[in-house]
């Protein structure tokens, strides 16, 4: 009996049956044997996620963090290492069931709360790929292919990005990644010039200067992680005050740098090219302008705002985005490739040579002198996934035009969403769309704040409809509360928006009328 044909069987036999005869080693998975089983696997994960899709109405199983928590005591209640060798393709089906049912469905549209794109079916596939053949790409015995394929996707991003033919980079896993590194090479290219100092090699200690690195309120929260590693202390962010959006504005960070004392380094200036609550962009190239003047480094985090640069429509508010030194972007937000599809890209390559210059046996000088030649020193990472195969697929299944109509889709849907709540008068829009985000709160006669929290909390123990929560900046120096839609899947009909609408405003009566009875 072939393996697809017992994955096909009735399950009757026990788990526990001596009937059932069960090899304690598996095949490797890309062997002959080992496709055979991944192909019978698959073929139950997709029958299983089938199933599962059927049977859900929302975007997640109802029941709110009590019922993740008992379902999950339920199903991993057993030993993770049981003593005897279970059936794979039951084991695999269970986990799989159990996996899927208490998921969100991030291709369901009312799965709204988080830059969790849908994937294509290609980058899905992808995967597989990536998995079977368990490449890597620290050294070039390791996954030889897959270290030309990221250098390719690295120079390609580059060139859209506007960099020209110094520039470099890697994949990443993820935004925060992407923004420690460059925190990192901030760091190490800015004290090296201005103070003769190597922090990779002589850490901070003896430095008679204080690094600081200069960011507004709004900055994303992983440039303050990212200066505590790389050991500035986070106490060290110098705040530039903005304006009331949070824009790092170019004539403050001009007058912040001119005031600071002379025993402060400032190494880096954070840009933000899209806002992940209302999508505004700072003026990359007026911010580089000043920093230039100060020898001080200049990051674009663009990690949700790149996907801009797809867009002929939307290209345009990223104008300038090549003058800054890094540019952090995530092809797991705008990009349709599953997590984690983090780049980061710098304008010139030799900044990361301090990551290259530490000598191990995976970067020998005779290996590298004869083309043997790994990505250990472009990296944080040794060991790597190949992110860049799902990447490659992607884009070069969708092409130019269809990466600018999944976009322009996403921006058509946060206009017509805010068309809807504008049209709502129970409803407020903090703002017209910039790019794919919509802000919006229900209108309540006693604390907004709270009852907008609780009206959140209950769509997502009801399993109707996922959403996020932030607090908007108001030029009188408040910050209320509003639901944010992050509208990442182009395949979303209007209808259905309409429907995830409707659902807010039919939970939010369901509250009011409830604490009304209640008084």
């Amino acid at each position: 009996m072939t393996i697809m044909q017992e994955s096909n069987r009735t399950e009757t036999v026990a788990a526990g049956s001596a009937a059932r005869q069960v090899d304690a080693v598996l095949p490797p998975a890309g062997s002959l044997a080992g496709l055979d089983y991944v192909q019978a696997l698959t073929a139950v994960a997709l029958e299983t996620l089938r199933e599962v899709t059927l049977d859900r109405p929302g975007p997640v199983t109802a029941g709110g963090p009590a019922a993740v928590r008992e379902a999950a005591r339920r199903s991993l209640g057993g030993p993770l290492l049981p003593a005897e060798p279970a059936y794979p393709l039951e084991t695999f089906r269970r986990f799989v069931r159990d996996y899927a049912t208490w998921s969100v469905d991030v291709s369901h549209p009312a799965a709204v709360a988080r830059m969790q794109c849908p994937p294509t079916p290609v980058a899905a596939a992808a995967e597989l790929v990536v998995g079977i053949l368990n490449q890597s790409l620290h050294a070039w015995e390791s996954g030889p292919y897959a270290l030309e394929l990221e250098r390719y996707v690295i120079r390609e991003l580059g060139e859209l990005v506007g960099y020209g033919p110094d520039a470099g980079g890697t994949i990443t896993a993820g935004g925060s990644i992407s923004n420690l590194m460059a925190v990192l090479a901030a760091r190490d290219r800015v004290l090296a010039q201005r103070c003769g100092w190597r922090p990779f090699a002589q850490g901070l200690t003896g430095l008679d200067k204080r690094p600081v690195v200069l960011a507004t309120d709004a900055t994303h929260f992983s440039i303050g992680r990212a200066v505590g590693i790389v050991g500035l202390g986070e106490d060290m962010i110098v705040r530039v005050p903005s304006d009331e959006l949070g824009r790092l504005l170019p004539e403050e960070l001009e007058r912040t740098l001119a005031g600071l004392p002379e025993d402060v380094v400032p190494v880096a200036a954070i840009a933000c090219v899209g806002a992940t609550d209302q999508g505004w962009v700072d003026d990359v190239a007026a911010l580089a302008e000043v920093t230039r003047r100060h020898g001080v480094w200049l990051h674009a985090d663009a990690a949700y705002g790149g996907g801009a640069l797809f867009s002929p429509r939307l290209r345009p508010r990223l104008d300038g985005i090549a003058e800054a030194d890094s540019v952090t972007l995530d092809l797991h937000k705008f990009g349709w490739t599953s997590a984690t599809s983090g780049i980061f890209l710098v304008r010139d390559a030799s900044v990361m040579t301090p990551l290259a210059q530490q000598t191990t046996t995976l970067n020998a000088d005779d290996d590298a002198e004869a083309g043997f030649i790994g990505l250990y020193g472009s990296s944080v990472q040794a060991t790597r996934r190949a992110e860049a195969f799902k990447i490659a697929v992607t884009m070069n299944a969708l092409g130019r035009d269809g990466m600018a109509a999944m976009v322009d889709g996403c921006h058509d849907l946060a206009c017509y969403a805010a068309d809807r709540v504008e049209a709502e008068p129970a409803l407020e829009l903090a703002a017209r769309p910039s790019m794919s985000t919509v802000l919006l709160r229900y209108r309540h006669d006693g604390d907004v704040d709270a009852f907008n929290g609780e009206l959140r909390r209950q769509l997502m123990t009801r399993g109707v409809t996922l959403l996020a929560r932030t607090r908007v900046r108001r030029p009188d120096g408040s910050s209320p509360v509003f639901l944010k839609l992050m509208l990442l899947n182009p395949a979303t009909t209007t209808d259905e928006l309409d429907r995830v609408i409707d659902d807010i405003l039919a939970t939010a009566a369901d509250l009011e009328r409830s604490a009304q009875a209640s008084r």
